[in-house]
């Protein structure tokens, strides 16, 4: 099992790129937050980068890094797709 496995994969497109990809652990996150992301400043990803370290770290939960994530993806005004649902905002989860 990857580190930090996330209940629910999510894939995000960004409205720069125009480019999907999933993310399923906060092992993922952290590349798609440095090499993928739309934006390169943020408070958000700030946030969601720190928490990727502090679970990989063994400080914080899983669960954490993908609401971090999430938050993130909504001030890069990003859209979010999930397995489980259609599609949703950020501002829904």
């Amino acid at each position: 099992m990857e580190i930090g496995g996330w209940e629910r994969p999510t894939t995000f497109e960004t409205t720069k790129l125009g480019k999907y990809w999933a993310v399923t652990s906060t092992a993922e996150a952290p590349r798609a937050l440095m090499d993928r992301w739309p934006v390169d400043t943020g408070e958000a990803l700030q946030k969601a980068q720190q928490t990727c370290l502090d679970v990989l770290e063994g400080k914080t939960e899983p669960s954490e890094a993908r609401r971090a994530f999430l938050i993130a993806a909504k001030e890069a005004e990003g859209s979010i797709f999930n397995r489980r649902r259609s599609c949703f905002t950020p501002a829904s989860f």
